[in-house]
């Protein structure tokens, strides 16, 4: 965990401005008067346990930053932060979403888009890739988008990673996450990968969704994806972690998971 030095009240007071929400809203919201609020950012006031916690749950701050605001108040972090092997039930609902997705590809991911598990259909996404991509911590995003990763096999390859990048701006902004800033940056450095046009296969804007279109040796493979979070987390690792499940966008497309799926698991090519 990261110890800031920055007091509590320029804490509360940075979270609710990046939620654009005034002090008169929050303070109303939270049940306190807007004047103890404004004592809180700027100091004149100290907030109890119980007043942090009621600001964080306002301004949806994430447990993590919770923990720092408990911190720069004096008191202990709340919220412990363990492994996902470590999380029993919670870690068993993650296998069986996975498992039970198959044969469409599924993987479960943190808040700066690191691996931590994957179904063996998401073995379509990740094969041949090279090693580098693959290290733990895997970074999902990197392994898409680097020229040399699976870049060059999306089809609709600019669409998809200006959707991709815009979703991890609004992600930074939401969640203020260590490291995100300095991945997001990374992945807008990346140029076009070598015989991909500029601007690739655009999918029609009135689809209900926008796929990633995957070219293979067996056909384009047409995919969109859902989010699974977990809800009321009270653990850090809990909290950031998503499960990211891919769906087919057309029959064509279905036909051919059921077929790599079922050769990836048999160990074939």
């Amino acid at each position: 965990m990261t110890v800031t030095q920055e007091p509590v009240g320029d804490l509360v007071r940075q979270w609710r401005e990046r939620r654009r929400r005034s002090q008169l809203d929050v303070s109303i919201a939270a049940e306190l008067s807007a004047r103890h609020l404004s004592f809180i950012e700027t100091g004149r006031a100290s907030p109890s346990r119980d007043m942090i916690e009621r600001l964080c749950e306002e301004l949806d701050v994430p447990l993590r930053h919770r923990n720092e605001l408990y911190l720069a108040a004096g008191f202990a972090p709340k919220y412990a932060e363990r492994p996902l092997a470590d999380l029993g039930v919670a870690q068993a609902a993650v296998d069986a979403v996975l498992t039970g997705h198959e044969p469409n590809p599924a993987m479960a991911i943190n808040v700066r888009w690191e691996l931590l598990a994957a179904n063996h259909a998401m073995q379509v996404f990740l094969g041949g890739l090279d090693g580098r991509f693959l290290d733990s911590p895997a970074n999902v995003l990197r392994a898409m988008l680097h020229p040399d990763g699976m870049a060059a096999r999306i089809r609709n390859y600019s669409q998809w990673r200006a959707a991709t990048l815009r979703r991890v701006r609004r992600q930074l902004e939401r969640t203020a996450a260590e490291g995100l800033a300095e991945i997001l940056q990374e992945l807008e450095s990346y140029p076009t990968p070598p015989g991909q046009p500029d601007h690739g296969v655009t999918i029609p804007d009135n689809d209900l969704v926008t796929p990633t279109v995957l070219a293979t040796e067996h056909g384009d493979l047409s995919l969109h994806h859902a989010l699974t979070v977990f809800g009321a987390a009270r653990d850090v690792t809990l909290d950031e972690i998503a499960i990211e499940t891919f769906f087919p966008a057309d029959a064509q497309s279905a036909t051919l998971l059921r077929t790599l799926t079922a050769r990836v698991t048999r160990g074939t090519t």
